[in-house]
């Protein structure tokens, strides 16, 4: 029986879905973990049995339906399997970042209200008892990893070994209950809640149910063709949609593998090791990866250099051409083959990403000359756009209709509508509930006929239906000449240089632009090494006259990018410092995921924006900083700033003449 949504009855839920999958893919791989060098395997049986035992656990520990229980840790198929056996109990997971400090943490758990709480090791139990006290709710921390425990009171403290042991031992007197659990479970259950990054205040949290959930990944999966054949790798923070979207619902849905790193600093070695076929990854990863090529490169030999120049600066010619099945003539063709035999193929074994079949990227824009970079190589790259509040999924790149400068067609079941604002607007089956406890937020954002406004800025293209995103609508402005002011594309642009991590221009009702420029430090570090030029920290090697010079030549480089695009080119970069730190989670300035806070930094930093203003050549600045342990300090420099040119816009030229 169908109910209404496209989801049969018997597939309503996570629940249901590990149940179909152990009886069709039972012998399949369902989850891979490398630990101690050595990758171990579940089948889909071995994993439902293990889920199973950890539900029941759960129940016996007395969680019950509509319970809340956060989930703080990495990527592992234990994470996975007590998410999935929450579910089971009718509970509600609540994802939680693992690297937010314990005040986030105690902020987000106070605010669910979880009674019980899953985490890794020993660092976060000792976050969380460090917050004990504003946590009157939780009841029970069930802990993973038992290093440095032991001594522990384990009065509130469980293993989540013993917790599938407690389920296994009374298998017998709870499997009924389980199964009437599992059966109960609707379409309408709420089937998580995600905390949104707090881009501009406190992280709210977002309620999905099954419908919202799995009709997405019932979608997404058919617009792709993914089946239980892929392979993905599940390295992105599991508090974020993006990971559960396409690591728990989108492989619950197809049936395929999850492949979890054995830690962050072996993801890149343990993405070449599996190959996934599926592959998501935010433009930081793809603009790291791109960094990490060019230096190699820059340490290879001259020949080696002219071959690898040679050869990519053919893909970007006729290598998108070729992905798309575009005529090519066999002259061109042949020597992509060669290229590929030579540059392209060791290069993509070299980054793992050889197999991959369907590519995404999202979570910001990207580059387009980064973007254009990888599907040159032969990697179906696509773009979506999406938010939490979609269950990720708004719009998608079809293949044979992927654009740089656009973000694709709208998903399936998903509608668009742009605002006379200019602000994109749209609703679907996996539109959110509502933020929890906030009803004055959710009905800012979503309307009584479930229109959700993005806060995002665009238009569709009129020739070929495809979205563009123009900016965050808030950030979008206009300089006081009346052009229009879009920093994202500006910093997008910047951000393409190996030599420049982040950047945050301003400009809106101003007379020009200026930009705060954040240096990669592996890039401009192995500069530094192969030069001998020396540095102690990052403060003094981005206030080095070299790199200063280089920063230099990279914003006039965009500036002449900009100035041949009629609508934007008047947020040229007139004036920039380089930043003598890293812009900080810890500190605030941007989010867990990685997205700028600007209102913070324009606070945080008024003195600096001042100063590129007013015509100084320096400024002084003492910052407050949190070390990694929490504590507290500050650094005090003295920036440089300096003019970049500007380039006449072609309509100012013909104005001219």
């Amino acid at each position: 029986m169908t109910i209404g949504t496209g989801l049969p009855e018997d597939l309503n839920s996570f629940p249901k879905l590990v149940e179909r999958n152990a009886r069709r893919f039972g012998a399949r791989p369902a989850y891979r973990e490398k630990e101690f060098g050595i990758w171990q395997s579940w089948t889909w049986t071995e994993a439902r049995e293990e889920i199973r035992a950890i539900a029941r656990g759960f129940i016996d520990m007395g969680l019950q339906r509509g319970d809340h229980v956060a989930i703080v840790g990495r990527n592992r198929p234990s994470f996975y399997w007590a998410m999935l056996a929450i579910q089971y109990a009718g509970a509600v997971p609540v994802p939680v970042y693992q690297d937010s400090v314990a005040d986030e943490i105690a902020y987000v758990l106070d605010h669910c209200g979880a009674r019980f709480a899953v985490v890794e090791d020993q660092e976060q139990v000792d976050k969380l008892t460090e917050v004990r006290d504003r946590l009157p709710s939780m009841e029970r921390l069930v802990y993973i990893d038992p290093r440095g425990l032991r001594k522990y009171d384990h009065e509130r403290l469980i293993s989540l070994a013993d917790v599938s042991k407690i389920g296994t031992d009374k298998k017998a007197a709870l499997e009924g209950e389980l199964d009437a659990r599992i059966a109960a479970s609707l379409e309408t259950d709420t089937c998580i809640i995600l905390y949104t990054s707090g881009t501009t205040g406190r992280p709210k949290g977002v309620v999905m149910s099954n419908r919202n959930v799995l009709v997405t990944a019932k979608n997404s999966c058919e617009f792709d063709g993914l089946t239980e054949k892929e392979d993905v790798l599940a390295y992105l923070p599991m508090a974020w949609v993006g990971d559960y979207i396409f690591s728990m619902a989108q492989a619950c849905w197809a049936g395929f593998c999850v492949n979890c790193p054995e830690s962050a600093e072996t993801m890149h070695a343990d993405l070449k090791e599996i190959g996934p076929t599926y592959f998501f990854a935010p433009p930081r990863f793809f603009e790291g990866l791109l960094t990490s090529v060019m230096i190699r490169m820059e340490d290879a030999s001259k020949i080696k250099q002219r071959l690898f120049h040679k050869y990519i600066d053919h893909a970007k010619q006729i290598g998108p051409a070729l992905l798309d099945g575009k005529d090519v003539n066999s002259g061109d063709r042949m020597k992509y083959n060669i290229g590929k035999a030579l540059v392209y193929g060791p290069l993509l074994n070299a980054t793992g990403l050889s197999k991959v079949r369907v590519g995404y990227t999202a979570g910001e824009a990207i580059g387009p000359e980064i973007f254009e970079f990888y599907r040159s190589l032969g990697i179906n790259l696509k773009q979506l756009y999406g938010q939490t509040e979609a269950c990720i999924y708004i719009t998608q790149q079809p293949d044979g209709e992927v654009s740089a400068d656009t973000v694709g067609v709208a998903s399936p079941d998903v509608e668009i509508k742009i605002a006379d604002s200019g602000e994109v607007f749209y609703r679907s089956p996996g539109t959110f509930q509502e933020y929890y406890k906030n009803p004055e937020s959710t009905a800012e954002t979503k309307d009584a006929e479930g229109w959700v406004a993005t806060g995002d800025a665009g238009f569709i293209e009129p020739d070929s239906g495809h979205l563009r995103i123009i900016d965050r609508a808030k950030d979008v402005g206009k300089l006081n000449s009346g052009a229009m002011f879009a920093p994202k594309y500006v910093e997008n642009k910047l951000k393409f240089y190996p030599n420049i991590l982040e950047a945050v221009v301003f400009g809106n009702a101003r007379d020009r632009c200026t930009a705060f420029i954040n240096i990669d430090l592996t890039a401009v570090g192995n500069w530094a090494e192969r030069n001998n030029i020396g540095y102690a920290s990052y403060q003094e090697l981005a206030g080095n006259a070299q790199v200063y010079a280089t920063i230099q030549e990279h914003v006039e480089e965009v500036n002449r990018s900009i100035a041949e695009d009629p609508l934007l080119s008047g947020c040229q970069i007139h004036r920039f410092l380089i930043l003598h730190k890293e812009l900080d989670a810890d500190d605030g300035e941007i989010t867990r995921t990685g997205k700028v806070r600007r209102r913070i930094i324009e606070e945080k930093y008024g003195v600096l924006i001042d100063a590129l203003y007013d015509g100084s050549d320096e400024i002084y600045i003492e910052t407050e900083v949190t070390y990694e342990d929490g504590r507290k300090g500050a650094i005090k420099a003295t920036l440089e700033i300096r003019d970049a040119a500007v380039v006449a816009s072609q309509a100012q030229q013909v104005a001219a003449e």
